[in-house]
């Protein structure tokens, strides 16, 4: 063996080793080999007296990959790091390089954004070394969520309801509570509208003598009735050709937008869909990524791309349909550190490869390819037409549109609708007759609760998180029973309500928007070689763990839930309790007596049975480990440590199940 490469997933493995030949071995870190221990002063596995010193350990269950990988590094004449390209990739990167003990004049850090085989050889040939600056910027951020993570959490499970609190998810969550207060506090008004409706279309009551009406009650409504007839006379008539403005291409954010509103995709499936595709298929005999890197903050496209792109427009529908290069709109956050989200090549049409792919595939792929294509496509070109009547001084409007030239919407129509709403051909000064005038009430309707789309949009928007944790805040959140889904929309539940007003009663000053944007910035300055992370550190933790020492000294601690049952040990009065995997009822005479209810558990069924007509059903072992079993057991033995999801291994055939925020094979060693 030659030259190692260590990449980060088995799958890409498996892909990039038919491109590189025989000279190398392509193997896989199966992501990150190392994390801060639990060891240390408040278990935070950083020495908070010596600079923020990280002690790292091998994550459990990774020694074997480890000692393997060492072996492999000994035998190469050298060692390619080709992770992923953004700051955690780079971190795993140097993980690698320092477990593996690798001389400094014997690896390469190679990148790439897309899985092609020319992509792939030419960042072969254009190695650097690891940017220590980047290494740094995902070490700041570990040891801050850290720090801010394990000391808030503690802080809310002694003291409330809560199980933990975050950096980033807490902002998110104080975001969704603030909503729904805005909700609780709007206080609706009454309005109403008059339409004058024709045989072929309906007007709206605009303007009087040239102000606008605003109709506040019925009676208000029949006045303005009573002095209207049925008869109109056109003002004017105005029509205009609009450009309807092109889409851009994905980045992160809208990818995970759009895939939840037009696919009803969550975040987290999106980006695990996404993974897959960006990661090589077999497509025929062909090995390939489909889509290039999916966790990005550009809307930047490669020269190449958009060339052959253009070719393809011209030679399917016409030199009409081509488009230009769209100006991304750059903010303060933005890194551009590497394209959007595009297919790697323009020819693979989403039919050309709907064989290979399975429903979610094909539908995100679909989306991604057809968003790449319509944003450098033409401008659609529409007829906006308005109709002016007048009656008494009374200005009523009609607005009718036609599509004159579809441009981009030749491809993206499926995921944006343009409908014609057409106007009669008619002339100034025409008199019409209405058919009726109609009055209809409404009332003012509160702010729109966020969906995992707008939540995302404005995270975004205030510079909060980055495309790599929007899915793990939505995930959070979620998890800890702070918000819940109904009809798409966030709800707080109580107590996320409550666990978002302590941290504001003690720590306004960092869980916060501005102060949460404020260390995203810090964090890209580190990247940038502008800031010095130590520094940072110091001046966060100094701030922030004064706050948490008064917190435990004098936040109001949460009283226990009593039941109205008695302990059927000691005759004390038994309390609804927190711990740290929910909610349990046990005696208020603790520690004195250590009585706990056994609770009913109720039958929570996770997929079909592969194996007969039963379910994969949550269970527990005699010790309270959660494990997935057949309701069939004992006829039926099929059972999983981990949560199945229903689809099988490419390698083995085995059943995939979830490991660590991972989609993992529970037999062989393969990672989604």
């Amino acid at each position: 063996m030659k030259k190692l490469v260590i990449v980060e997933s088995p799958a890409k493995s498996k892909t990039i080793e038919k491109y590189l030949g025989d000279d190398y071995k392509v193997v896989s870190s199966k992501g990150h080999i190392r994390d801060l221990a639990t060891s240390g002063k408040f278990g935070l596995g950083v020495d908070l007296e010596n600079d923020f010193k990280p002690n790292y350990v091998a994550i459990k269950g990774k020694s074997k990959d480890i000692n393997a990988l060492k072996k492999l590094a000994k035998e190469a004449d050298s060692v390619i790091l080709a992770t992923d390209p953004d700051r955690e990739g780079e971190a795993i990167s140097w993980h690698l390089f320092d477990t593996l003990k690798l001389a400094e004049n014997n690896y390469d850090r190679v990148v790439f954004h897309e899985i092609t085989k020319p992509v792939i050889l030419e960042a072969i040939k254009n190695p650097r070394k690891i940017d220590y600056n980047l290494v740094k910027s995902q070490e700041t951020r570990r040891i801050l969520d850290r720090i801010i993570g394990f000391r808030l959490s503690k802080l809310m499970q002694s003291k409330t309801g809560g199980k933990s609190a975050g950096r980033v998810q807490s902002v998110a969550l104080k975001l969704i509570v603030d909503k729904e207060r805005e909700i609780e506090a709007f206080k609706e008004e009454e309005y109403w509208s008059i339409t004058a409706k024709f045989m072929e279309f309906d007007a709206d009551l605009e303007k009087y003598k040239n102000k606008k009406v605003e109709i506040k009650n019925e009676s208000d409504a029949d006045k303005i009735l009573g002095t209207l007839s049925s008869k109109f006379v056109i003002d004017n008539i105005e029509s205009k050709e609009k450009n309807k403005k092109g889409v851009m291409p994905f980045k992160t954010s809208t990818l995970q937008q759009t895939a939840s509103s037009k696919l009803s995709f969550s975040s987290s499936k999106t980006m695990r869909v996404a993974q897959k595709l960006y990661e090589g298929m077999e497509i025929g005999s062909e090995s390939v990524g489909l889509i290039t890197y999916m966790r990005t903050d550009s809307e930047r496209l490669s020269p190449i791309f958009i060339d052959e792109t253009f070719k393809y427009i011209e030679s399917e529908f016409g030199k009409e349909y081509v488009g230009h290069v769209k100006k991304q709109k750059g903010n303060a956050n933005m890194q551009d550190a590497h394209e959007g989200i595009r297919p790697t090549s323009i020819n693979r049409t989403p039919d050309s490869l709907k064989n290979y792919l399975n429903p979610d595939e094909f539908k995100l792929y679909s989306l991604i390819y057809y968003r790449a294509l319509a944003s450098l496509m033409a401008e659609a070109k529409v007829i906006a037409t308005t109709i002016s009547l007048l009656n008494n001084d009374y200005l009523f409007k009609a607005t009718g549109s036609i599509l004159k030239f579809d441009g981009y919407l030749k491809v993206y129509s499926r995921y944006e609708k343009n409908e014609d709403t057409l106007l009669p051909k008619l002339n100034e000064h025409d008199e019409l007759k209405a058919e009726e005038l109609v009055k209809e009430q409404h009332f003012t309707q509160p702010p729109a609760r966020y969906s995992e789309s707008s939540l995302i949009k404005e995270l975004e928007k205030l510079g909060i998180g980055r495309p790599s944790t929007y899915s793990t805040i939505m995930d959070t959140i979620k998890a800890r029973g702070y918000v819940k889904l109904e009809d798409k929309k966030f709800f707080p539940t109580d107590i996320g309500v409550e666990t978002t007003d302590k941290l504001q009663e003690f720590f306004s000053d960092i869980v916060n928007v501005e102060y949460t944007a404020n260390m995203e910035k810090d964090l890209d300055d580190i990247a940038d070689n502008e800031l010095d992370n130590i520094k940072v550190l110091h001046e966060f933790y100094d701030k922030f763990e004064p706050l948490v020492e008064d917190a435990f000294k004098n936040m109001e601690k949460k009283e226990a839930e009593p039941t109205g049952e008695k302990c059927p040990e000691c005759g004390s009065e038994l309390v609804i309790r927190n711990g740290r995997y929910g909610k349990f009822t046990a005696c208020s005479n603790y520690p004195e007596c250590k009585y706990v209810k056994k609770e009913e558990k109720p039958i929570i069924e996770v997929i079909d049975c592969p194996n007969c007509d039963g379910k994969i059903i949550e269970r527990n072992t005699r010790k309270g480990k959660i494990f997935y079993g057949c309701s069939n057991y004992p006829k039926c033995k099929t059972a999983y440590w981990d949560k199945p999801i229903g689809e099988k291994c490419p390698d083995c055939g085995e059943m995939l199940v979830e490991k660590k925020d991972k989609i993992k094979c529970s037999s062989c060693k393969y990672t989604k």
